[in-house]
């Protein structure tokens, strides 16, 4: 699943538009405009047949878009240079402290253009959001750590709809100079397999002007336990770990403070964290998954969940 979604949505099979080996900003343009927007969306048959039933479906027929993917950049404020004999303004790397966040017309001016009637969706695209307002959070890079607010297009609509808006912001510079870090989002599930995926794409523009793309796949399945033997595990470990608590509290009564002089002693103390927090960890995937699910059976899909 993961290897057909890596190789689909990044389109690797075709060497004019593959994600990863974008390098400029007309090259993103490119595969966005006839790569990625095509396939978010279920077109005819290889017969001209309509797709029917398959609302909200890629185009590979398989894979069911929950709500709608996202498309989320964070920007950098100009400043002057120290030397304005050669250069006057200077867009720095991105951090906390140089994020844009104010609101913008089209365009990034802070004018209204009369003439110009512009959707909604254009018009979201250059107002900042907050990461509480998007309910996303704070995403790790290989040249930056980025926040979870930023300026987002959502992908929503016909296709016909989607391409003329993404032309639109292609012919406004919507991804430019000061641009230095564009997501795309979304969630995904396979009916055949049970199985969520949450797919993040991720394009670092440096202040160099290169282009560094990364894609993660993250597939969680919607049943807790796939078997009887991995529900009789999974109770054996937890009474494991609290009978091995006691064991460990009791010798630090005993002890006192020299318990934690012995090494062994903070040995055990270490794997009764990870233990401890692999067990957080496993509810709180099964309290999202309930989450998801129960969204996804009261809107029918229609809904975004990141």
């Amino acid at each position: 699943q993961v290897n057909h979604l890596r190789a689909y949505l990044l389109n690797q099979r075709q060497a004019t538009a593959d994600y990863t080996k974008i390098n400029t900003i007309d090259e993103y343009w490119y595969w966005l405009e006839n790569s990625f927007v095509s396939n978010i969306r279920a077109q005819q048959w290889y017969n001209g047949a309509i797709p029917q039933y398959l609302n909200g479906f890629l185009n590979d027929k398989s894979s069911r878009l929950i709500g709608w993917a996202t498309m989320r950049q964070l920007r950098v404020k100009s400043e002057l240079c120290p030397d304005q004999r050669v250069i006057s303004i200077c867009e720095d790397s991105y951090s906390f402290f140089n994020e844009e966040t104010q609101l913008f017309q089209p365009g990034w001016t802070n004018e209204t253009i009369e003439d110009e009637v512009y959707s909604s969706s254009i018009l979201k695209a250059f107002n900042y959001s907050t990461s509480n307002e998007l309910d996303t959070y704070t995403y790790v890079g290989e040249f930056g750590t980025y926040r979870g607010g930023g300026y987002v297009y959502e992908f929503r609509g016909s296709l016909s709809d989607m391409k003329t808006n993404l032309s639109k912001l292609h012919q406004l510079d919507w991804i430019d100079e000061k641009t230095r870090v564009v997501f795309i989002q979304l969630t995904l599930y396979n009916p055949s397999v049970e199985l969520l995926t949450a797919v993040t794409l991720l394009a670092e523009f440096l202040p160099t002007s290169g282009i560094y793309t990364t894609a993660r796949f993250e597939p969680t399945n919607f049943y807790t336990f796939t078997s009887i033997l991995q529900l009789v595990c999974t109770i054996f470990y937890i009474f494991f770990i609290i009978y091995f608590m006691i064991i460990e509290i009791q010798l630090l009564f005993e002890l006192r403070l020299k318990y934690f002089h012995q090494f062994w002693s903070l040995i055990q103390l270490g794997i009764i964290g990870c233990s401890l927090g692999s067990i957080g960890v496993y509810f709180w995937r099964f309290q999202e998954t309930n989450r998801i699910s129960q969204l996804f059976e009261q809107t029918n899909g229609y809904v975004y969940i990141n």
